[in-house]
């Protein structure tokens, strides 16, 4: 009883929402789903556009909290992840602490920018598929492979059981947590997939000394929410690219690199296939955001040390 009561008072409170002027005064954000496969009727969708003020009204309000991550600071600030909590910039009852890390990630990782690859379009570039094989190659495995999209990935999967002797494992073909562990459990194999592996795969030590991305997160342009927040910000006077899109992408960036360095003795590479991470001028705003690797574009140079982790050297 107090399930169906939930639900209607659910329901009751979505349909006042549609029939109010929530969404012409940008709170809230509609549209319809229409499935792509089978039957099923579309569907009629409403969501928030903003949910800062009610988090810190309802949350955060008279009461103190510690909010713990390695993923706050977005662009080198706690400032973007203040404004999504509705905490204000200049509101002096919160303070970021930043407390540094454990790791030396100049020394422990590469971070890889081919940057003589194509702007990424639809789908995956044959020079950006060309690019995995190689690294796959010279890595000998030890392959996490961090996807925008079940095609590329299935794209990527496909060209690696074609052109090298490795063991690919590709979401979709069992359960996640089996094929991390199967992953985990070869040091020679390789993984890929979507953005379900971009955080929480904690596969420590020589498994994972390679991570490839095949391009900068954004979100995607048909994303009703992400485009109405934008929109919301843009009418508001601010950069909603950088608020919403830039913010978002910086975000799993810096989750999807910190799948490399999970201990101390951690060594490998993180390839970003997507040259607008050194050449767009939001670039500097993603690198911020992510573990300080050391950087560079030449592709010789990261070849061989892939080949000596794959030695063991």
């Amino acid at each position: 009883m107090a399930l169906a009561r939930t639900a209607v008072a659910d329901m009751t409170d979505v349909v006042e929402r549609m029939t109010s002027d929530s969404v012409a005064q940008r709170r809230d954000v509609a549209w319809v789903e229409r499935p792509r496969l089978g039957a099923d009727p579309p569907r009629l969708t409403l969501a928030p556009i903003d949910v800062a003020a009610s988090v810190a009204d309802t949350l955060l309000a008279d009461h103190a909290a510690v909010l713990t991550s390695a993923t706050l600071a977005l662009g080198g600030s706690f400032n973007p992840m203040a404004a999504a909590l509705g905490l204000t910039l200049t509101d002096a009852d919160w303070e970021g602490l930043d407390v540094g890390t454990p790791f030396d990630y100049a020394r422990q990782g590469i971070l890889y920018t081919p940057t003589h690859l194509p702007r990424p379009g639809a789908g995956i570039s044959a020079g950006a598929l060309e690019e995995v094989v190689a690294l796959a190659e010279a890595s000998r495995g030890g392959m996490l492979g961090l996807f925008s999209s079940r095609r590329a990935a299935d794209d990527a999967a496909a060209l690696l059981r074609e052109r090298t002797d490795l063991t690919v494992y590709a979401q979709g073909e069992d359960r996640l947590s089996t094929l991390v562990e199967a992953f985990a459990a070869d040091e020679d194999a390789c993984l890929v997939g979507t953005l379900s592996l971009w955080q929480g795969v904690d596969v420590p030590g020589r498994t994972c000394r390679l991570v490839v991305i095949d391009r900068i997160p954004f979100p995607r342009p048909d994303d009703p929410v992400a485009q109405a927040r934008s929109e919301a910000v843009t009418a508001a006077g601010g950069n909603g690219f950088m608020a919403v899109s830039a913010t978002h992408a910086a975000l799993l960036l810096a989750q999807g690199v910190g799948r490399l360095v999970r201990r101390a003795d951690d060594r490998g590479v993180v390839a970003v296939l997507d040259p607008r991470l050194r050449t767009a001028r939001y670039g500097a705003f993603l690198a911020r955001s992510m573990p300080p690797l050391w950087p560079t574009r030449d592709r010789d140079v990261v070849l061989a040390a892939l080949g000596r982790l794959a030695a063991g050297k």
